[in-house]
C-alpha cells in the first residue's frame, strides 16, 4: 500500500495534477488528488517518461494480479467519464482521527470552487465503491452516471456538471 500511495503522489507531481491538503499544526488531516483537464500533451509525455522509473519499484512490490486489476478498474471507470473537458478526482481521504469534523466536505468544496473557476473545465468526474458516498456527492451536485460491478465490487461513477 505504501508503495502504491507513494507512486500516486509521484505521478501527481510528474503529470502536473493538483494535490490539495488540509493541515492543522503541520499534521495532514485530509487530501485530494485531481487530474486537470488542460495539462499539455508535452508535459504529460515528459512526466510519463520519468514516471516509468517510479513504476519499476511498484511492479516489484505489488503482485501482477493486483496491477492488472488496477488497470482494469481504471479502464472501466474512465470509460464512464464524459467526453467533455473535466477534472477527475483520483482520490480523496481524511485521516481517521479527523473524520466527522467537516474536513472531507471542505476539501470537496475547495475542489468544486477550483473547477467552477476554471474556464477550460466543464465539471469533475469521480468514482466510489462506497454506496454511502453516493448521497454525500449528490448533496454537492454530482449525478450518478453509471453503476458497474467490478470483481464483485460495486462502483458508482459520478459527475458534477458546471452550470
Amino acid at each position: 500500500m505504501k508503495a502504491f500511495v507513494s507512486f500516486m503522489f509521484d505521478k501527481s507531481f510528474l503529470l502536473h495534477e493538483e494535490v490539495w491538503g488540509a493541515f492543522e499544526n503541520e499534521s495532514l488531516l485530509g487530501t485530494y488528488v485531481v487530474e486537470k483537464p488542460h495539462t499539455s500533451k508535452l508535459q504529460n509525455m515528459g512526466g510519463g517518461l520519468l514516471l516509468i522509473g517510479r513504476f519499476i519499484p511498484l511492479i516489484v512490490q505489488m503482485p501482477g494480479k493486483t496491477l492488472s486489476l488496477l488497470n482494469s478498474y481504471m479502464r472501466i471507470t474512465r470509460s464512464a467519464a464524459p467526453l467533455l473537458a473535466h477534472h477527475y478526482l483520483i482520490m480523496i481521504g481524511v485521516n481517521p482521527k479527523a473524520q466527522g469534523k467537516g474536513i472531507g466536505k471542505a476539501l470537496l468544496q475547495h475542489l468544486l470552487n477550483t473547477v467552477n473557476a476554471d474556464n477550460k473545465s466543464q465539471g469533475v468526474a469521480l468514482d466510489t465503491e462506497n454506496k454511502e458516498n453516493v448521497n454525500l456527492y449528490r448533496r454537492f451536485g454530482f449525478t450518478l452516471s453509471r453503476e458497474v460491478q467490478f470483481d464483485n465490487l460495486p462502483v458508482y461513477c459520478m459527475f458534477f456538471q458546471k452550470k
